[in-house]
């Protein structure tokens, strides 16, 4: 097809696009390489099995928050994919006329429809992407970005020029038109124009492939490369994300801070995040702190790091690392924007590509409390009653039992044959709401039978808010602290009411044992949701009155989203014959109350609160009876009924005490 002097100028140009792609792919990689280490390696069958089932059938962007868009990728990626292969025969139509990869049978038949079919479908996208960015303009696509506009042409032309390049085929030889629909009514239109010769084909040839080039070039430079570190950062998805935080080892002495102050202190983890971004907006859809108006956006989190690393990332590379990368704080990130993440998760929940805000986020808390004791004024009185009475309000460690005086409950210390450790915390132990709950959760425990006790005195606070705050050297001295009276009275297992506790004894103790390299966390613990629902399952509970109201459930985050505990606390309100309503966002969409992530012992000062975006959520099922399941999301919700002045008409009660309600 090509003149020998065609020939050279085109492997010339074959040669150079392929060293274009490589190179950026191989820079990233050197960037990568500037991050901390990190084992990401373990169950490689399961890690290489999600990336290919999320890769081939975008299960990760086939969710019902954005389904129509999902379906405008699975175009895109079939187009793509498409498109590869028929590019890939032009080349070589380059080196033999008249060559094609599938032959010239039944399977090029097929396919030359299947590229047609596709073709059409990549256009279809263009045009929905466009109006959807540049008419409709959602709050989620506001990242400024020229590389859209850049990729959308680049699809279009790519796209046009294949078609008129069949279309010169078929007019020339009708022999090759196969299935190829599309190809066919295009050369009609060319013939009816002018007759088609070889050097029309030949010279729509040059255009399609320059163009294909163009957009391999293209693709690893832009935000595009998503399309190939996507499937990577899957397969080295976090199966545990948010849950848990990185143990600091705080003896290292080797150890020149702690936390994250600059890029370098991130895992290559958190590097190839930004690199697998596809700025689709969805983590700023359902981020409590973004829609309530706060300056946290975690996109930008994200994007911003990828700009810090193509731009501090290089000259640290050129230097030959002589040059150190700058501080993130007050640099690419604020401090408003560290402080109003309430941990939640929902960010990562709906992330496409398993990106990880959170680890990010606790790091640079990590720095500023640890390394520079920042923090914002009010967690100084907050931190002070942690260390010295180890509860958040402060009051003296000899009143945490006062709550169960006169209700005849056991404490390990006089009688330590126990069944089951009741972990009241702190809310449950100094809170008016939670004192309540902690005195319908007795009521429960001595209908069933169940042989409990309390730690009474020597109970302290489980350390989850401080941790998420920061304070890693206090919640260290904590946990070890509750571990050592724990093994005390050979305690195996824990029922408590927080969420919070939950996840910090289920998932934080066993790693922190763990760092500390011993394995002896051996201690089931179960949420009080899920223990009542056993309880009225094993027939040891018998409602002997009905809840004769509405009720909705607001799911937590850290019981819900962390820990996928979502069916226990319906089962329960079910069976209590209330009649049953659900918000607009629930379950693993639930929003949060605003209170996670330490945030309960802040002021939120910026923008809206989310705890009223919530309550009106709740409210506008035009329920009675709001029921949680979490005393900091009791707290928030039932100000936030205060707030609207609906307390006369619409409760907030812990599960607890409504099963209580009904015995």
């Amino acid at each position: 097809m090509l003149l020998w002097i065609e020939t050279i100028i085109f492997t010339a140009l074959l040669i150079l696009t392929i060293y274009g792609f490589f190179s950026p792919l191989y820079l990233r990689y050197k960037l990568l390489k500037l991050g901390k280490s990190e084992t990401r390696f373990d169950t490689p069958a399961k890690r290489i099995k999600d990336a290919v089932v999320s890769f081939f059938f975008l299960n990760c962007t086939l969710k019902k928050e954005r389904v129509f868009t999902g379906i405008m990728h699975f175009f895109f990626l079939y187009g793509s994919l498409t498109f590869d292969t028929v590019s890939i025969n032009h080349v070589l139509e380059g080196y033999k006329a008249g060559f094609h990869l599938l032959g010239h049978g039944g399977a090029r038949m097929i396919y030359s429809a299947w590229a047609d079919v596709f073709g059409i479908m990549v256009l279809v996208g263009v045009l929905y992407f466009v109006i959807r960015r540049y008419i409709l303009k959602p709050k989620s696509y506001t990242y400024p970005s020229r590389e859209s506009v850049f990729i959308y042409l680049l699809l279009v032309t790519v796209t046009l020029t294949f078609f008129l390049y069949e279309g010169a085929v078929i007019a020339h030889n009708p022999a090759e038109t196969y299935a190829a629909f599309a190809g066919k009514e295009v050369a009609v239109w060319m013939q009816a124009v002018a007759p088609m010769n070889m050097t029309a084909v030949k010279i729509l040839w040059w255009i399609h492939i320059l163009n294909v080039f163009a957009f391999v070039l293209y693709v690893p430079r832009s935000k595009y490369l998503h399309m190939i570190a996507g499937p990577i950062n899957i397969a080295f998805q976090d199966y545990n994300p948010g849950s848990t935080i990185k143990t600091l080892n705080l003896e290292d002495e080797n150890a020149q801070g702690f936390g994250v102050v600059k890029a370098a202190d991130l895992t290559w983890k958190d590097l190839l995040d930004g690199f697998a971004c596809i700025d689709c907006g969805r983590c700023d859809d359902y981020c409590p702190a973004n829609r309530s108006e706060k300056p946290l956006s975690p996109k930008k989190l994200i994007l911003k790091l990828k700009e810090e690393m193509l731009k501090e990332g290089r000259a640290v590379l050129k230097s030959n690392q002589q040059k150190e990368f700058e501080p993130l704080m007050g640099r690419i990130y604020s401090e408003d924007e560290i402080w109003t993440c309430t941990s939640c998760g929902a960010c990562m929940h709906v992330c496409p590509v398993k990106n990880e805000h959170l680890s990010k986020i606790f790091g640079l808390r990590q720095s500023l409390v640890l390394m520079e004791a920042k923090f914002p004024e009010e967690l100084g009185t907050f931190f002070k009653g942690m260390e010295t009475n180890s509860n958040p309000w402060g009051f003296g460690s000899s009143t945490r039992a006062e709550w169960a005086e006169g209700l005849e409950v056991k404490t390990l210390a006089n009688n330590p044959d126990v069944d089951i450790l009741y972990w009241v915390g702190c809310a449950g132990s100094f809170d008016e709401k939670g004192k309540k709950v902690s005195t319908a959760m007795v009521k429960i425990l001595k209908e069933a039978g169940v042989n409990f006790g309390i730690l009474g005195r020597e109970e302290n606070c489980c350390g989850d808010q401080v941790r998420r705050l920061g304070n890693e050297y206090l919640f260290q001295t904590m946990a070890q602290a509750n571990i050592e009276t724990l093994k005390k009275y050979n305690v195996k297992k824990i029922l408590v009411t927080c969420p919070h506790g939950y996840n910090t004894f289920k998932n934080e103790y066993p790693k922190l044992a763990r760092a500390a390299g011993t394995n002896d966390w051996n201690v089931e613990v179960i949420h009080h949701s899920e223990f009542i629902a056993d309880l009225l399952r094993q027939g040891k509970l018998k409602f002997k009155q009905e809840i004769k109201s509405s009720v909705t459930y607001h799911d937590p985050c850290y019981l819900g989203r962390h820990n996928n505990i979502f069916k226990a606390p319906r089962t329960l309100l079910s069976e209590t014959g209330a009649k049953m309503l659900e918000m607009k966002n629930h379950s693993n969409h639930s929003f949060c109350c605003g209170a996670g992530g330490g945030l309960m012992w802040t002021e939120e000062k910026l923008g809206k609160k989310a705890y009223q975006l919530r309550t009106d959520e709740a409210l506008e099922t035009g329920t009675q009876l709001i029921s949680v399941a979490c005393p900091f999301c009791m707290t928030m919700l039932d100000d936030g009924v205060k707030d609207k002045g609906k307390e006369e008409t619409v409760r907030v009660k812990d599960i607890a005490e409504i099963v209580a309600g009904c015995l």
